[in-house]
């Protein structure tokens, strides 16, 4: 099936899928390589946005803004994680907290990354283990603005999200797994207004490609509402709009393009359902 198809799909919403039968590795490998993109922030890259060869996962400076300067650590068994046991890492990935007690800063969206299913997260966490190990050494991110002493309480189980063409899977994916609608969300002193603007976009970045703004997910005119589904599949995998223009950074295309068409449509499916909210007011004329 390939995006013309994808309308058709979307409208066999409750179709029974075939078994899951991949390794934990090999799911693990699906999501850290595909939706949920780890490499755009851990992974080196040159001046046009590109990863360098052969250093994967290896860590770069991410953010650099008055409140932090946030470095994504070497997170492949060349990095401090080779030390850590799987349940320190799972919980540095899901709760935000090293081995020592130490709190991992923004911009890891642990507000999302609490929702992880035991099953997928025990995946990445098998999954990182196999990559191959690069020695690079990344400074500690440096916060000026207060942390949290924790981002919640302790995380004692997250049941699986059944996996198929429905919302509710496609909320998981931009949620937990993508945490699309964090970069797709104002923000407050607080962080992401998640219960009030949900999508509703405006988030600013910036890099080597100069200043990107994220954009509208919602419902709105404003928003996905005059785009197909088939607008929106191309907008996501390819990072090119409906009339051919490229769009910017940092959405992390090249691993979107890697999800399954499945979860493509149920991630499309999931972003039909968000109320509509115009556009942030910028206070331009």
């Amino acid at each position: 099936m390939r995006l013309p198809t994808l309308i058709a799909t979307l409208a066999l919403s409750t179709f029974p899928l075939a078994a899951h039968a991949e390794t934990p590795e090999e799911r693990g490998a699906y999501l850290v390589e595909g939706p949920a993109g780890c490499g755009n922030c851990h992974s080196p890259i040159d001046q046009a946005g590109q990863p360098l060869p052969g250093q994967a996962l290896s860590g770069r400076l991410v953010v650099e803004r008055p409140e932090f300067t946030a470095r994504a650590p070497n997170i492949t068994p060349g990095g401090p994680i080779a030390g850590w046991s799987d349940a320190e890492l799972a919980r540095a990935i899901r709760e935000g907290l090293r081995p020592d007690g130490s709190l991992i800063g923004p911009p890891m969206p642990f507000e999302m990354y609490r929702d992880l299913s035991d099953t997928d997260l025990a995946a990445i966490v098998a999954y990182l283990r196999t990559v191959p190990a690069v020695e690079n050494t990344v400074e500690a991110s440096e916060y000026r603005i207060p942390l949290p002493p924790a981002w919640g309480p302790p995380v004692e189980t997250v049941a699986d999200i059944p996996r198929g063409v429905t919302a509710e899977y496609g909320a998981y994916l931009a949620g937990a797994v993508g945490h699309c609608v964090d970069c797709h969300t104002p923000r407050g002193p607080q962080g992401a207004l998640l219960h009030d603007e949900l999508g509703r976009g405006g988030f600013v970045f910036e890099g080597p490609w100069g200043i990107s703004v994220a954009p509208n997910l919602t419902s709105h005119a404003d928003g996905l509402a005059d785009y197909t589904n088939a607008d929106l599949a191309g907008m996501i995998t390819r990072g090119q709009r409906p009339d051919g223009a490229p769009m910017m950074p940092p959405m992390p295309y090249r691993y979107l393009a890697k999800m399954t068409e499945d979860d493509l449509a149920a991630l499309i499916l999931y972003l039909r359902t968000l109320p509509p909210l115009p556009d942030v007011d910028t206070g331009g004329s």
